[in-house]
């Protein structure tokens, strides 16, 4: 067996094992309660472990990719992220209740080599104190608003917060203190570590929300479309359909309209697994059963991860341009990743 053969194996055994290990109790982590600067060491990713030529994998195509890492307690964890319109502001949450901000940086053919000035703060709650226990702080999806605030979502305790616009480097907002955002009645029958995995704002307004795993129909997982009215959304059921033991992990709007999703899995043989998918708006209908059309499959010995963040773009060239972003699980068997791709035509 080749060398690059055997890596792989156990890559995915190691990733196995970690998947097990993310299911134990959970770790606090607390950032500190004031933002602060924070250097990362930041590494190339490699797209291929047996080909170094290879530069696309279905409808993607490598833009480069970096791993990070930092001497805080806090850092890891990243369940989803924003990139800015001109692919250089970045800002991401975690699931101990953190966010990150700063500037991704490109070499001149436009691949991503770096990370500059980060910052990293802690989430408040409604009333102004930190978001400190799992429960409370297992912050998964992030979307903005047209009016500049964001919308964070959480699970174990269902809920979507609105922080207010602000400042890029104190959060972008999310260091501000937040309002509670009304959510649908069903979303409280989520089981706790299924919640709020994927939320995006459409081009149009509207808002959509996925559950990793709500099943009100069969081979299903629930997901809202709303639509705001002063303020206030009302939201409508669909149903995303299930294959292969996949799950829904983010949500981004694409520059046509559509939604682009991650979905993953993991298990031996293959490790993590994941499933890059687009989601056609147009069959968003109140009750509607949707199926997604893979773009991609990411699984060894292609580069893949926990990736549980998306982001998507505009290019200064008119291309779809993708981010992704991977939750290390505070686990040393893992790695924070941040991945790059344009989208093929």
């Amino acid at each position: 067996m080749s060398t690059p053969a055997r890596s792989a194996r156990g890559v995915a055994l190691a990733v196995f094992l970690v998947a097990l290990i993310a299911c134990a109790p959970f770790r606090s982590v607390q950032p500190d309660t004031q933002a602060s600067a924070l250097a990362l060491r930041v590494k190339p990713a490699t797209f291929n472990l047996e080909d170094p030529a290879a530069t696309r994998v279905g409808r993607l195509i490598w833009r480069g990719g970096i791993t990070l890492s930092a001497d805080h307690a806090a850092f890891g964890g990243w369940s989803d992220l924003e990139v800015g319109a001109d692919g250089s502001r970045v800002r991401a949450v975690s699931d101990a209740g953190a966010w990150l901000v700063g500037q991704l940086r490109y070499d001149p053919a436009g691949r991503l080599v770096g990370f500059d000035n980060a910052q990293l703060g802690r989430l408040k709650a409604p009333d102004g104190t930190w978001l400190v226990s799992k429960a409370w702080a297992d912050a998964e999806s992030l979307a903005t608003l047209p009016d500049g605030s964001l919308l964070v979502g959480f699970e174990r305790r269902h809920r979507v917060l609105r922080y207010p616009a602000g400042d890029e480097a104190q959060g972008g907002g999310l260091a501000g203190t937040p309002r509670p955002f009304p959510t649908p009645a069903a979303l409280a029958g989520t089981p706790a570590n299924t919640g709020l995995e994927a939320m995006a704002v459409l081009p149009d307004g509207r808002l959509l929300l996925l559950a990793e795993a709500l099943q009100l129909k069969p081979g299903t997982t629930t997901g809202w479309i709303g639509t705001l009215r002063d303020g206030v959304p009302s939201w409508s059921p669909f149903h995303y359909t299930l294959v292969e033991g996949f799950r829904p992990t983010a949500a981004a709007s694409l520059p046509d309209g559509d939604i682009v999703l991650l979905e993953r899995t993991a298990g031996l043989p293959g490790g993590w697994r994941v499933r890059v998918m687009r989601l056609r708006a147009a069959a968003l209908a109140p009750d509607a059963v949707v199926q997604a059309e893979e773009l991609a499959r990411l699984a060894t010995p292609w580069v893949t991860e926990n990736l549980e963040g998306i982001a998507a773009r505009r290019g200064r060239n008119g291309e779809t341009l993708l981010w992704l972003i991977a939750d290390d699980n505070f686990s040393f068997l893992q790695q924070t990743m941040l991945l790059h791709f344009a989208l093929a035509d």
